[in-house]
């Protein structure tokens, strides 16, 4: 049996990795082993990102719900819990951009909430 070597494999599995690593500063962009470290790591803040995004639009939402709330004389958590017990289902995505874009529907939602608050 030949013995196999790995050129072509390897150079591609190099290249692949010197791509990702393109516009990385120093060696991190230049030598593989620094570019293989350095690709690997940004993947783990990729990851990490885009679950912290998922949290930071979360505390926005609800900071806009807050200051709408506020305006209409009811606290934050008093809405929420008046929807669940409306059986109002609405995300505070979908909340914040009534809240927003039509204020006038917003009112009608915390007035169908307000009798179901605590």
């Amino acid at each position: 049996m030949p013995r196999v070597r790995k050129g072509h494999a390897r150079h591609q599995a190099h290249r692949r990795i010197l791509k990702a690593a393109k516009g990385y500063r120093s060696s991190s962009g230049h030598l593989y082993r620094a570019a293989k470290q350095a690709v690997r790591r940004a993947g783990v803040y990729a990851l990490a990102g885009r679950r912290m995004k998922k949290r930071e639009f979360r505390a926005l939402w609800i900071t806009r719900l807050t200051a709408a709330c506020r305006q209409r004389g009811i606290m934050y958590s008093r809405l929420i819990a008046g929807l669940k017990k409306a059986n109002i289902a609405l995300n505070r995505k979908m909340l914040s951009e009534i809240a927003i874009a039509d204020p006038a529907g917003f009112d009608a939602i915390v007035a169908a909430a307000k009798p179901s608050a605590i």
